[in-house]
């Protein structure tokens, strides 16, 4: 390729879009859409992963335990809906119990050691919600909406400075 096939390109490529670019960029969009569509909730994911991009934070090992193939007995299907999920980082141990409400919210019960005035948010699609745990590391988040959630630790670490933990993203 000789510099003038070069420069010409360079010309073409800094051109604008016109009704013509703007019909075939439409057309490949509805053929991928037919084709190929984006999965349900994979653009919420992908924002709600981006919001933590700048967020410099360890994030947790996460070891969930459901309760409801646990093989415990229950007559009660709430019961038996709830999940157990714990969540360790080098600062923090987090242990959180998921209930189901009516109204397709959730109860979040939690746990954290060492948890004394620990700062605790859950990040949802929407927004977020905060909480700080009692003395004894215990905390309780009501009404929070099904659906994506992370949690962030906020504690300090063994030389008082502000230290995050996160933990990986989470079904409500």
């Amino acid at each position: 390729m000789n510099t003038d096939d070069n420069a010409d390109e360079l010309a073409w490529a800094a051109q604008t879009l016109d009704d013509a670019d703007e019909a075939l960029l439409t057309a490949i969009a509805a053929l991928y859409a037919e084709v190929d569509p984006v999965p349900d909730g994979v653009i919420e994911r992908i924002q709600f992963e981006i919001t933590l991009d700048a967020l410099h934070a360890e994030v947790a090992t996460l070891t969930q335990l459901d309760l409801a193939g646990s093989g415990a007995r229950s007559t009660s299907t709430t019961t038996e809906a709830v999940r157990t999920i714990t969540f360790t980082a080098e600062a923090v141990t987090t242990l959180v119990s998921i209930s189901p409400q009516p109204g397709g919210t959730v109860r979040v019960d939690g746990w954290a050691v060492p948890g004394a005035g620990l700062g605790v948010e859950v990040l949802l699609t929407d927004g977020s919600r905060r909480t700080e745990a009692d003395d004894d590391g215990r905390f309780v988040l009501d009404g929070l909406p099904a659906g994506l959630a992370k949690f962030v630790l906020h504690t300090e670490d063994a030389a008082g400075d502000p230290y995050t933990v996160v933990s990986p993203t989470i079904e409500l």
